[in-house]
């Protein structure tokens, strides 16, 4: 399978519009409105070329190089990328078997995580060799590293902390968009305290408070997929990744031919 299967109340849900500008509450029930959430403009600093083949799951940055893993049965795999060019420097591919999604560095390793199959796989990050796998409960989409906590979306409005040397399930929280449960959380990226989540099948990035759940603000990159050259129902937005040191946002898609440099503009 190349896509999700997506119900209709997901679908009338999390489409864009919808997001952005939800219908205003009947005079009656105006002290029961949910509170606005702010939405944010975005505009391209830099545009780098991306391998149009790359299904892509997770994305994270390190050390000068960024480090993706993608989906599909029997093209999964992880990669070490030249932002620059764009070209593998080295990679480790998955079972066949296995549909890759989200993945994480902790300490000296990268951790990652598989769509259905409830299996995870550690590999060295100097060399990408494989270290061993874990097993877990339920699906796997996005994670992250925030704090001491290794941060999982799985299709569900809940994203769970696991102890990233046992995976071991420490606690989880429900994310709220405007009071209303959110899911279909994708890629994600722990930023200066919060979660940032790509919402699956929309031009939505999430920036969410770990602590409490809730949708503090988010970003609409509508156009961006259109800008990329990217076609298809598959090409779908997916793919952060933060340079911490020198504050630089990377965003990117399934298939997409281009990967890019953003920067925010004003959250209102």
């Amino acid at each position: 399978m190349t896509m999700r299967r997506l119900s209709l109340a997901a679908a009338a849900m999390l489409a864009l519009p919808a997001i952005a500008a939800p219908p205003a509450p009947e005079p009656a029930e105006a002290e029961a409105a949910p509170p606005k959430v702010p939405r944010c403009g975005y505009r391209i600093v830099q545009t780098h070329p991306h391998e149009r083949s790359s299904f892509t799951q997770g994305l994270f940055w390190h050390d000068g190089h960024l480090y993706e893993g993608t989906g599909q049965y029997g093209r999964s795999r992880l990669a070490r990328l030249d932002l620059a060019t764009g070209k593998t420097l080295a990679e480790t591919p998955l079972p066949a078997d296995e549909f890759g999604e989200g993945i994480a560095r902790w300490r000296d390793q990268i951790i990652g995580v598989t769509w259905q199959g409830g299996v995870g796989h550690r590999w060295r990050l100097r060399d990408l060799k494989p270290l061993g796998d874990f097993r877990y409960a339920g699906e796997g989409w996005g994670v992250t590293l925030h704090g001491e906590d290794l941060v999982l979306s799985d299709g569900t409005p809940d994203l769970r902390f696991f102890d990233p040397a046992t995976m071991t399930e420490r606690s989880k929280v429900t994310v709220r968009f405007a009071g209303t449960p959110l899911p279909m959380l994708n890629e994600l990226e722990a930023i200066d305290g919060e979660i940032w989540a790509n919402v699956w099948m929309t031009d939505a990035i999430v920036r969410i408070d770990p602590a409490s759940g809730t949708v503090k603000s988010f970003i609409d990159l509508t156009g961006l997929k259109q800008t990329a050259g990217a076609h298809g129902g598959d090409a779908v937005l997916n793919g952060i990744a933060w340079d911490a040191k020198k504050k630089r946002l990377f965003v990117t898609g399934k298939y997409w031919p281009q990967l890019f440099e953003i920067a925010l503009t004003d959250c209102v």
